[in-house]
C-alpha cells in the first residue's frame, strides 16, 4: 500500500512486498540445516538477545531515566534490580 501510494503500479508494489518477505523462508531453511550447531548455543544467543532488548528499552523507551547529568545511574539501577530479581527467583524458586 505505501509503495502504491508513492506512485508504483499494483503489480510492482506486490512484487516488492513479496520480495521483502523472501528472507524469512531462506532463514528458516538455514536454521533447520544448522539445528545441530545452534541448539547447544541457543541459551547464550537468547540471553544476549534479551540483554540487548533490555538495554534498548531502558535507554530509548524510558527517556525519563536518562534525563540529567547522571544518566547511567538509571540503567545501572535496572541492571542491579534485574540481578537481584534473578537471584531471588533461583533461590526461592
Amino acid at each position: 500500500m505505501p509503495l502504491k501510494n508513492e506512485g508504483m503500479t499494483k503489480k510492482r508494489s506486490f512484487l516488492y512486498g513479496m520480495l521483502s518477505g523472501i528472507v524469512e523462508p531462506i532463514g528458516a531453511i538455514i536454521t533447520i540445516i544448522l539445528t545441530n550447531i545452534i541448539v547447544p548455543i541457543l541459551p547464550y544467543l537468547l540471553a544476549f538477545a534479551s540483554g540487548a532488548m533490555m538495554y534498548v528499552v531502558i535507554e530509548e523507551l524510558i527517556p525519563e531515566s536518562q534525563a540529567g547529568e547522571h544518566s547511567n545511574i538509571g540503567t545501572i539501577g535496572v541492571a542491579i534490580g534485574f540481578i537481584v530479581m534473578m537471584i531471588l527467583d533461583v533461590a526461592l524458586g
